[in-house]
């Protein structure tokens, strides 16, 4: 056989035989079966997708002598056999009037085609009469039509067919049955492709074929005719190779290889792939384009796998690679992939620009990690399988928690006693070397120390008038921390410097905060040793070192429950959408590495006005620093001055931390 009559050996003959339009497909099967018959069908849809196939289809069964020539002939599945189905399949039946509304688009024209309406059919039930891409029609000979299509003689029907309706006038689409078909996709495609070459007998790879399907852009007439002309070029066979240098278009292979470089942040991998992309001569942002693409296929993948685009066949490669990237590292990615092709414009050379954006994306990958980690897809339960199966055998190790901060006051006391001891040991020396050597430690005065050892002393040297001065010193430690507020009038004279007062505040805050952080959990809650409450998980909450959208999920919860192997946390309602299993992974792996193993469930209802959640507690902390440092600004001396000498005026809201001012 001759493979260049493929695409006409395989044109659809019945309404079954059409591929992927079962929905119109069934409308005018069951209008035919029951007899319910429009005078004007109208059909829309891209390039090759059966329009013309189907009116022809239409016009069989409306011909068909099968059944008998009356009226109660016509059917949905024409026999093919027939005078009338052969003429139309071979294109010459007299009452099947083809016109090309592009190359007749005059008035004239279509006044000549309806001056034969009125005339009854020579051979067949009907006369139908076929108008391709009607929109190129003027819009004198819409008018010419319009009449004749809202109310034409009961033996004419009118099957129109186009590509871009919005051109029609309503007045014509309000009188013609719509039918819509619908693009092929790329898997469509490549199944009726490995169909037909089955029963042809021809060979093929099947990455070829998804070649072809993807070349194709929907149409499965263009999808035909690029397999002839493969089969011609591959001389009886279709080959990848082939059909990639016969397409001229980018090698997949190259852009999965791009996407592994990222994923294993080899840079000399992801040079060397884009070497090899040069000796092809590729379009460099072409190659940036595919790489945005699957990138979004990437960040689909790790959301919803069912929801990935196959149109490459590769749709296992590509949930396989998702587990390798981080969400976060794909949103940036493709930030910097869609900036980048913006900026080719001004870059030296294109192939230039491609490298400098795919290292870009590795500069400012977040969290400084030398590679990512494993990211589960959402519908993979193993993670959280494992979690459950550590957590039996580390319940034990649940009260490990309470005690980190338990443990810090035994470091401190130790420190504060062992201060006197240096100084009990030049005890019996005069007490000047002693006031010599406090100094340097800044913090007690230097004439408590000596009053300290006099006391110390006071039993062996019997100076009675000695211990009396002894309650004198005990204020004057409890008194120390005055001194902390006291320096208020000490900022730097300038506006701008003395914003940095805000770290006083800071430094009262987490003094305040410092006793709480100590105190053991009995005496802060109720709740057994080894369980987390509300109060522990504010106080474990920085230590767990979340980032990104896991801190704020995470942020936005309160402690519902806690058995010692499933805690249970209220989310609050407005950020029930940010739940996804990847971040319940991060926040049981944070646990478990504090020493508190734990499943993570989600409760989300209404929080408790009574209790705050480590967000909550957070932003209290910022507006109590934030207005200490106002406060502090309003009674430098400085600023009054300018206030005073030129009316200056405090921006509260311009004052921030020092902290992010770094």
């Amino acid at each position: 056989m001759s493979y260049q009559v493929l695409a006409r050996k395989w044109r659809p003959r019945t309404f079954h035989e059409l591929v992927g339009q079962a929905h119109v497909q069934r409308a005018l099967v069951n209008a035919l079966d029951q007899g319910r018959l429009h005078h004007a069908y109208l059909f829309t849809g891209t390039r090759g997708v059966g329009k013309t196939t189907l009116a022809r289809i239409l016009a069989k069964c409306l011909n068909c002598t099968a059944n008998g020539r009356g009226d109660e002939g016509i059917t949905s599945t024409p026999c093919g056999q027939c005078d009338s189905c052969q003429a139309i399949d071979e294109g010459r039946f007299v009452d099947l009037i083809e016109v090309d509304a592009a190359s007749r688009t005059k008035v004239e024209d279509t006044r000549e085609l309806l001056d034969n309406v009125q005339y009854a059919p020579t051979q067949g039930r009907y006369k139908v009469y076929l108008i391709d891409e009607v929109h190129m029609l003027s819009t004198s000979s819409f008018n010419a039509l319009l009449k004749t299509l809202e109310e034409p003689p009961p033996h004419v029907k009118f099957l129109l067919a186009t590509t871009d309706p919005q051109k029609l006038p309503p007045t014509v689409l309000s009188r013609c049955l719509q039918f819509t078909l619908k693009h092929m996709p790329p898997e469509r495609v490549v199944e009726h492709l490995t169909y037909v070459l089955g029963e042809e007998g021809v060979a093929f790879d099947e990455s070829a074929l998804w070649l072809l399907g993807k070349a194709a852009e929907g149409s499965m007439r263009d999808a035909m005719s690029l397999t002839d002309q493969a089969i011609a070029f591959g001389q009886g066979a279709i080959r990848h190779a082939d059909v990639a240098a016969m397409l001229g278009t980018l090698d997949h292979r190259h852009i999965l290889g791009l996407a592994e470089a990222l994923a294993d942040v080899d840079v000399q991998r992801l040079l060397g792939e884009v070497a090899q992309l040069a000796e092809q001569g590729p379009d460099f942002a072409a190659v940036l384009d595919e790489l945005s693409s699957m990138l979004h296929r990437l960040a689909v993948a790790q959301m919803v796998p069912d929801a990935v685009d196959n149109s490459h066949g590769d749709r296992d490669v590509i949930l396989q690679l998702a587990s390798r990237f981080t969400a976060e590292d794909i949103q940036l990615y493709y930030q910097i992939g869609i900036q980048g092709r913006g900026d080719m414009v001004h870059a030296p050379d294109l192939r230039s620009a491609l490298e400098m954006t795919l290292l870009r994306m590795l500069a400012f990958r977040p969290q400084g990690v030398p590679k990512p980690s494993r990211t589960p897809l959402p519908l993979r339960r193993e993670p959280s399988e494992a979690a459950a199966t550590d957590t039996g055998a580390h319940v034990a190790m649940t009260g490990a928690a309470p005690s980190v901060p338990v443990s810090t006051p035994p470091e401190t006391e130790p420190l504060s006693e062992a201060q006197p001891e240096p100084h009990a040991e030049p005890a019996p020396q005069p007490s000047v070397p002693a006031a010599k050597e406090e100094p340097p430690l800044e913090e007690p005065p230097p004439w408590s120390v000596d009053t300290e050892t006099d006391a110390s002393e006071a039993g062996t040297l019997q100076h009675s008038p000695e211990p009396e001065p002894e309650p004198e010193p005990e204020p004057e430690p409890d008194a120390a921390p005055e001194p902390v507020p006291e320096p208020v009038p000490e900022p730097v004279p300038e506006l701008a410097p003395s914003l940095e007062v805000a770290p006083e505040p800071v430094a009262e805050q987490e003094a305040a905060l410092e006793p709480e952080s100590h105190v053991s959990p009995a005496e802060v809650s109720d709740s057994p040793p080894g369980k987390l409450d509300n109060t522990q998980w504010l106080l474990c909450f920085d230590s767990l070192g979340l980032g990104g959208l896991t801190r704020n999920l995470a942020g936005n919860c309160l402690v519902e429950s806690d058995d010692g192997a499933l805690l249970t946390l209220r989310l609050d309602p407005s950020q029930e959408a940010m739940q996804a299993e990847v971040h319940q992974t991060r926040i049981e792996r944070a646990l478990k590495e504090q020493g508190m193993p734990r499943r993570i469930a989600f409760y989300v209802a209404e929080l408790s006005n009574d209790l705050e959640t480590p967000r909550q507690r957070e932003d209290r902390l910022n507006q109590e620093r934030h207005a200490q440092a106002v406060d502090l600004l309003n009674h430098d001396p400085h600023v009054q001055k300018l206030q005073q000498a030129f009316g200056a005026k405090l921006i509260e809201s311009s004052v921030k931390p020092a902290d992010a001012m770094r």
